[in-house]
């Protein structure tokens, strides 16, 4: 068996969370896109044939690209002070990092599920994820989508306004990345 490895990092995709918003005043809030910007991942390869997944991410490279929804357009100052909630929510101080590692790569047609756990905030949970891949002229395009719930971590969604106004406890977060021939 001959085993190989595919790396990615930031400059092969995208891995963007979006939260929702919640409580009597839910209207007021943005929905928040948050892009990660630094990340890598590695698949390793047995006999080209993708076996298992490990991932990281940092906790603190991320940027609120926007904020859909809510009285007003968010401002730059709004995305800076989100940010600046999100990473105190998270302890992004004592646990700087996510970490995703896989146990076992299912193939079906066109996909993969990944069965493996995420840790975040300190803490571990089973998580399996189904990951699409479509060949192109230039290579392949992986993607997967996943909503995860802060609460099961150890998060507590940030609130204001005397908790008339939440993020939503489950978030989803997609990822695409592209491998070239």
């Amino acid at each position: 068996m001959e085993e190989s490895v595919w790396k990615f990092s930031e400059s092969d995709g995208s891995v963007v969370v979006h939260t929702g918003v919640t409580g009597p005043a839910a209207r007021t809030g943005h929905r928040l896109t948050i892009a990660m910007r630094a990340w890598t991942a590695v698949v390793t390869l047995k006999d080209l044939v993708p076996n298992r997944i490990a991932a990281t991410i940092s906790v603190d490279s991320m940027q609120v690209e926007a904020g859909e929804g809510g009285l007003t357009p968010m401002t730059g100052a709004e995305k800076s002070l989100a940010r600046m909630n999100a990473l105190k929510s998270m302890r992004a101080d004592k646990y700087p990092e996510i970490s995703y590692q896989s146990e076992a790569l299912t193939a079906t047609a066109h996909r993969y599920r990944a069965d493996g756990t995420l840790t975040i905030h300190g803490r571990t949970r089973p998580l399996s994820l189904d990951f699409e891949v479509v060949e192109t002229a230039a290579g392949r395009q992986i993607s997967t989508d996943a909503t995860i719930t802060q609460s099961d971590f150890g998060i507590k969604p940030y609130s204001l306004m005397m908790g008339t106004l939440k993020v939503a406890d489950d978030v989803r977060v997609v990822v695409d990345v592209a491998r070239a021939r």
